[in-house]
């Protein structure tokens, strides 16, 4: 059951001794912590994940146990990307399976494959399959007619030749078109020659179009640990079967990109960078400042703002800002000036000046904002093509969370995301139900990285913070009777924290069980809402209004929500109908507004792409 009660009787010490007996103890301990606490989250998946509350530091009673080293459990890794590499297009695999069909061989198609030599075609292993594959069943021209390319082969040389439209790169998609008929420096072999190389290679192309459109030019998963998507299903033979029947290859090779507003609103963005001209003023955006210091940008911010500056603005500030025009120092006297330019973008008004300040106050140069467009549409391209007219999005890089219904967005709210060390996982999943009053069940990795170092020292401050250990039979514990010295990296004692003012969740979590541990959910640090760069959490997002999302999710009021949450019983409740959430990371992410706004890349994952990208890109140059 939700509420977290449990019986401390002969069942429950059958049913854990059962669990353990079946299980490792990593799992077990974990499954048994779920049953009995009422995550009911599946075997495969681990305990929540979310923020802890830091009790008083006592000192530590005399141990004589061995003591072991201070453990610690890794956080996922970021991986070298290593592109998929090419494969050579197994022509005479072709041949000897014409030869092998008699009448086959003496095709059109077959004799001018026959009569090719020196020619490698290169191309991804499983495209160059479906090459092999299609022509050794059919053995006809798809992109050639007598003439030469045909009108098809017209759409699809078309399309790709406007890759960039759609954020992929035109060179990756290179076709050599051959010699126009009849042309005086090519006989009638060296024609059909390069007839049967242009279909041949506008085959793989089109294909490798289409995968890229499809699915992304890199596979997210070989990034790092904290990208987790699921397989999209793509088979070249049957875009291949597709493009070879249809009259219009091009509409089809266009519809394989993401067919949803977001991805549509990038595109328009960045058809409009590539046709405006670079910003009159560009401020270093590593700049950051502190009054009484000084750096060569810092001048041309205060241009900016007087640039900017309205009629109010001017009356308030207008004297001390013209006074200073041209300084790279950062005099006491210009700190209100900042704070208050910091004001009117909506930032956190410190008056220091950072990524975040520069970035409202001055934007991006065009370069910067066309890379993170790219790189936003690469990402959208892991993603189902449809996001579903209903769902709950969140941005990690914008530190935000919306509940869009029917289309139109209905709720955007602050959110604290994970600290660079603690990242929150780029993934998508549903929302399955609501938990009110919730316990937090410690996660291992908090309990080794955090609470054991303590414990070690002040075996008993779970029992004074008001904690509950529980042991492997479901009984609950003295935190002082366990012996912390004798664990490492797992510790097969469960800890949680009962519902409270001082529970780590707050008043309710949104759950959307996976093995990451990260669900959105309350808590009583409010202040982190009022800061520009919101990431403090241990991969779970916290919510600025979590009870409006509750109520959005489940269909009801706030008030509703609120009654619930008053009962002070932990229970759950669960969602009508399932709802999609994407648990994104955006450097450039559509407004529901109108207009695209850009972010820091706090987790260093724009770097981490474009290396990889950059690698694709090279791989495909030397194969082309």
């Amino acid at each position: 059951m939700a509420g977290g009660r449990f019986a401390r009787g002969a069942s429950l010490s059958i049913l854990a001794a059962a669990l353990f007996a079946t299980a490792s103890p990593a799992s077990a301990e974990r499954y048994l912590f779920d049953m009995l606490f009422g995550n009911r989250v599946p075997r495969e998946r681990v305990a929540p994940r979310v923020e802890r509350v830091a009790p008083p530091v006592r000192k530590a009673p005399a141990r004589t146990a061995t003591r072991r080293a201070a453990p610690r459990v890794s956080a996922p890794a970021v991986y070298d990307y290593r592109p998929e590499p090419l494969a050579a297009v197994n022509l005479a695999a072709i041949s000897a399976a014409l030869s092998s069909e008699g009448g086959l061989a003496a095709s059109p198609f077959a004799k001018a494959l026959a009569s090719l030599s020196d020619f490698e075609l290169l191309a991804e292993k499983k495209i160059a399959a479906a090459v092999v594959e299609h022509y050794s069943k059919h053995p006809a021209f798809v992109w050639v007619d007598g003439n030469g390319p045909n009108g098809r082969a017209r759409q699809v040389m078309a399309v790709l030749g406007n890759a960039g439209d759609f954020g992929l790169s035109e060179a990756d998609y290179v076709v050599t078109a051959p010699p126009t008929r009849g042309a005086s420096t090519t006989n009638v072999q060296e024609r059909g020659q390069a007839l049967i190389r242009f279909e041949l290679a506008l085959t793989a192309r089109a294909l490798r179009y289409a995968r890229d459109a499809r699915l992304g030019r890199v596979d997210p998963n070989k990034l790092s640990g904290y990208h987790d998507f699921p397989a999209k299903p793509f088979d070249e033979a049957t875009v291949l079967e597709v493009l070879s029947r249809t009259d219009k290859p091009a509409d089809y090779l266009e519809s394989l990109h993401p067919q949803n507003e977001l991805y549509a609103a990038l595109r328009q963005e960045l058809k409009a960078l590539r046709a405006e001209s670079e910003q009159e003023i560009v401020v270093d955006p590593g700049i950051f400042v502190r009054p009484g210091g000084s750096h060569p940008d810092f001048a041309k911010l205060l241009r900016i703002i007087d640039r900017d500056a309205d009629e109010q603005f001017r009356a308030e500030h207008g004297a001390v800002l013209m006074a200073h025009l041209g300084s790279d120092t950062y005099v006491p006297d210009l700190v209100p000036v900042i704070k208050a330019a910091q004001e009117r973008h909506e930032l956190k008004p410190d008056g220091v000046i950072g990524a975040r300040t520069v970035g409202a106050l001055a934007g991006q140069s065009k370069a910067a904002r066309i890379e993170k467009v790219l790189l936003a549409m690469e990402r959208l391209r892991w993603h189902p093509s449809h996001l579903g007219s209903t769902r709950v999005m969140i941005n990690a890089a914008s530190f935000t969370a919306s509940f869009i219904e029917e289309g139109r967005e209905r709720l955007s709210m602050r959110a604290v995301v994970g600290k660079p060390s603690t990242q929150t996982t780029f993934f998508y999943d549903e929302i399955e139900y609501v938990e009110f009053n919730p316990y937090w069940g410690v996660p291992q990795s908090i309990i080794v990285n955090e609470m054991l170092p303590r414990l070690r020292r002040d075996p008993g401050y779970l029992d004074r913070a008001g904690y509950e250990v529980i042991n492997s039979s479901g009984r609950r514990i003295s935190s002082s009777s366990v012996n912390w010295w004798s664990y490492g990296s797992r510790v097969h004692v469960g800890v949680r924290q009962p519902p409270g003012a001082r529970n780590a969740l707050g008043e309710l979590k949104i759950m959307f069980p996976n093995k990451h541990d990260i669900y959105m959910h309350d808590t009583p640090e409010k202040s982190l809402f009022g800061r520009d760069t919101r990431a403090f959490s241990h991969g779970c997002v916290r919510l600025q209004d979590p009870r409006a999302m509750a109520a959005a999710v489940l269909g009801t009021t706030v008030e509703e929500i609120a009654t619930t949450v008053e009962k002070r019983r932990n229970m759950r409740r669960d969602l009508p109908k399932k709802i999609p959430v994407y648990v994104g990371y955006f450097t450039a992410w559509p407004e529901p507004s109108g207009g695209i706004s850009y972010h820091p890349d706090i987790y260093d994952r724009d770097a981490s792409l474009e290396k990889a990208l950059a690698k694709v890109e090279e791989l495909r140059t030397q194969g082309s």
